[in-house]
């Protein structure tokens, strides 16, 4: 009876435990980061399929900068990836990047498994932010991520950010800076875009906030 008992008591938070454990979507410096929207989803509020996906913007972002680097990669040179590819740096860091050009000198057949890519790429691409950042001390996610990626050896991180229209580029040896969408922008070897043509081109508005 006592077993039962205890069984009763703690299997929900076992549960709870486990599917906390799923909805990670990053790890910096041995911190968590769940996606944003977790706390519904253990109100049952949500399914982990609703917050975890991306949306309809972020999706038509995401194609329209994998067709210009389609299109415009030496693909003899390089090799890219998209889908919240797993970057493992250390037991520590385990990041995620939206879309990442890799050096195929780099990112060899050996490197390519079933684990987490841990090797650095050349460029990344991060739309919008998935992290949940409601801890004051989260605040500093976008600059903390952009540090790791480019202390463990990529050369530029690019983010887009929906809601205000800008982006902004880090690189290893030069200063960040933030720009307007409406400016054309370098992914790698002259492989230009701009998102505010884009969205413009297809009917699409979004509001600036």
């Amino acid at each position: 009876m006592l077993v039962a008992e205890k069984e009763a008591v703690y299997r929900p938070r076992t549960k709870k435990l486990k599917i906390l454990s799923e909805l990670v979507y990053e790890t910096i410096d041995g911190r968590d980061y769940y996606y944003n929207g977790f706390e519904e989803v253990l109100r049952g509020k949500k399914t982990k399929d609703e917050i975890m996906g991306a949306s309809g913007l972020q999706s038509i972002i995401v194609s329209f900068l994998m067709k210009r680097i389609i299109l415009g990669i030496d693909e003899s040179i390089y090799r890219y990836v998209t889908g919240e590819a797993g970057i493992h740096i250390d037991h520590r860091n385990n990041l995620a990047n939206d879309i990442a050009i890799y050096e195929r000198s780099i990112l060899t057949p050996n490197k390519i498994t079933n684990n987490y890519i841990d090797v650095p790429a050349k460029v990344a691409i991060e739309i919008d932010i998935k992290a949940d950042l409601s801890r004051p001390e989260d605040h500093e996610y976008v600059y903390k991520k952009t540090e790791k990626l480019l202390n463990f050896g990529y050369e530029k991180v690019i983010w887009l950010f929906s809601n205000t229209q800008k982006v902004l580029i880090a690189t290893q040896n030069e200063d960040w800076k933030i720009v307007n969408w409406e400016k054309d922008i370098e992914i790698i070897d002259g492989i230009i875009f701009n998102v505010a043509n884009y969205l413009k081109e297809e009917g699409i508005k979004i509001i600036k906030t």
